[in-house]
């Protein structure tokens, strides 16, 4: 099958009071061997297209050989910045087909709680566009990005036990 790209009627306003979930991603994380999801987990979507080992990176003093929590959600990030850029677009007329999003995320110790915190980055290049048309573009796609949103005002997450 095609892979075709979504309509830019995605970019249309929603209106609603409430939330209005279009799509769920579901994924479950065991322990494997070591008992610890980041050490020797395995990342399975509900769906089965997703299914990762996961080994801490030897920055931190893992095997390596898998991926990890960083990778993915830099992953995410950047194919659902891209993605949104894509959207503004295709809105605006523009041709961006040699366009790509490189995100990093950076696992570190934090200041305010002498524990952890992940630091993002996003870096965009636009080849053949003007520099103050790519500006705007960026600028635009930053605003509706949910990754972009999410980092900037933070994610609503409910926390819960199961029975």
């Amino acid at each position: 099958m095609t892979p075709t790209r979504p309509p830019v009627s995605f970019l249309d306003r929603y209106t609603g009071e409430d939330f209005s979930p279009l799509y769920t991603a579901t994924v479950c994380v065991t322990g494997g061997e070591a008992a610890h999801g980041r050490a020797s987990g395995v990342a399975r979507s509900q769906d089965g297209t997703l299914d990762l080992e996961l080994r801490t990176p030897t920055q931190l003093g893992g095997p390596g050989g898998g991926t990890n929590p960083e990778e993915l959600f830099a992953a995410g990030f950047a194919a659902c910045f891209h993605g949104a850029l894509s959207l503004l677009a295709a809105r605006a007329g523009l041709a961006i087909p040699d366009a790509h999003v490189t995100a990093s995320v950076t696992f570190g110790r934090d200041p305010m709680d002498g524990l952890f915190t992940l630091v993002a980055g996003v870096r965009i290049a636009l080849p053949g566009l003007d520099r103050p048309v790519a500006e705007q573009l960026v600028r635009d796609t930053e605003r509706i990005c949910p990754y972009a949103k999410m980092a900037r005002q933070g994610i609503e997450c409910i926390v819960s036990l199961e029975p």
